[in-house]
């Protein structure tokens, strides 16, 4: 894996940008200077992350989430475990 994240990321299994991979490694997300933690999927190259609203929830369970826009920065907290130095 390299050390470049994912242009698109989400943390829901059920989206097609879900990386447990890249998941596991953690992603560091600052959105409009500031780094974010509630950040449920971003897009680097489009300009928005998505976060959830509140604790409300769709009659599914799932999450509502609204979309921001604006620049993102994304980056790996850790290094990759293939990397390791002895």
């Amino acid at each position: 894996m390299s050390d470049t994240p994912p242009d698109t990321l989400s943390n829901n299994p059920r989206s097609p940008h879900f990386n447990e991979d890249a998941l596991r490694r953690g992603i560091g997300i600052r959105f409009k200077g500031a780094e974010r933690k509630d950040v449920e999927e971003y897009s680097v190259s489009e300009g928005w992350i998505r976060v959830q609203l509140a604790k409300k929830v769709d009659r599914y369970g799932q999450p509502l989430t609204i979309k921001l826009t604006g620049p993102v920065e994304a980056w790996f907290e850790n290094p990759a475990e293939d990397s390791e130095e002895a």
